[in-house]
């Protein structure tokens, strides 16, 4: 009896050996018969399940953000049960920094795909609306703070949460770079949210 293809695998063995090649030397120059060779498939597999050059690059793009998100969930969870509103928001900026291997090669990933977000409307448009989404899942969350006397209520919600986020994405790729350890990345974080972070009580001592 023949083996049951497990098609969620399959993709995901092609989707790794496109990140695998980004991470080597970008995407530019990649093609399917290259892509075909990394996974170890054949070309004619490969379009089964991606199409072409360009369907490939965005549905891989989707298996990286599906992990990202997944894996985001699971390090929320591991907070506990009622965290507090500062470290909900201090975990999701932290999935934008490349503090382990995982984080690392994915943020690699992203950076290869960077100049395709810039040419191609389609993983443009994947890319433009992530870090909305996230703006406006921090705002929500300092306003809560803002509720619950743990944020000034003359902080600006989503002024912050947008310039906590483009924080985050800078600091990434200084640590991408070298340029900065993790853990400073970490107290560069740690600093402005304690600036947020704080009550109206506080300030005035």
């Amino acid at each position: 009896m023949p083996r049951q293809v497990d098609h969620d695998q399959r993709r995901r063995q092609i989707a790794e050996a496109v990140w695998r090649l980004a991470a080597r030397g970008g995407l530019e120059d990649v093609t399917l018969r290259q892509v075909a060779a990394e996974a170890e498939v054949s070309a004619r597999l490969l379009q089964y399940y991606f199409g072409t050059r360009e369907q490939l690059l965005l549905g891989t793009l989707e298996i990286l953000n599906e992990d990202a998100e997944q894996r985001a969930r699971e390090r929320l969870a591991k907070l506990g049960e009622a965290p507090g509103t500062q470290a909900i928001v201090r975990g999701v900026l932290l999935e934008l920094l490349p503090l382990d291997r995982e984080r690392r090669n994915r943020h690699v990933v992203y950076a290869a795909y960077f100049v395709r977000f810039l040419t191609d409307p389609a993983l443009a448009e994947v890319a433009r609306d992530a870090p909305r989404a996230l703006e406006d899942l921090l705002a929500g969350l300092i306003a809560q703070g803002q509720e619950l006397g743990q944020v000034p209520r003359d902080i600006d919600a989503a002024a912050e949460a947008a310039f906590l986020v483009a924080g985050a994405d800078g600091i990434q790729t200084t640590v991408l770079l070298g340029q900065r350890s993790p853990e400073e990345a970490v107290a560069l974080i740690d600093h402005q949210l304690a600036r947020v972070f704080a009550t109206e009580t506080q300030n005035s001592v």
